[in-house]
């Protein structure tokens, strides 16, 4: 098995075309840590809109159970 580049120069030199190798690299690299913060933040954000949307059911209900109260009262009779 020979190997592919003599140095580590002629491996970033990438035979010439170290510009546009590397740029493609790059541009791969940036695009996937864009995704992969875009995952997070979607994520957060979801979360955090589940949560809101929690808290305003258990005001809701807590509201009607006060209605409900306040309005039939237990009598006792006798």
């Amino acid at each position: 098995m020979n190997e592919a580049f003599t140095s580590w120069q002629a491996f970033f030199a990438m035979g010439g075309y170290a510009f546009y190798v590397w740029l493609a690299v790059a541009v791969t690299l940036l695009s996937l840590l864009g995704l992969v913060a875009h995952t997070f933040w979607q994520r957060r954000q979801l979360l955090d809109e589940i949560g809101r949307r929690q808290a305003r059911e258990r005001r809701i209900r807590h509201s009607q159970q006060s209605k409900q109260k306040t309005a039939n009262p237990r009598e006792k009779s006798l």
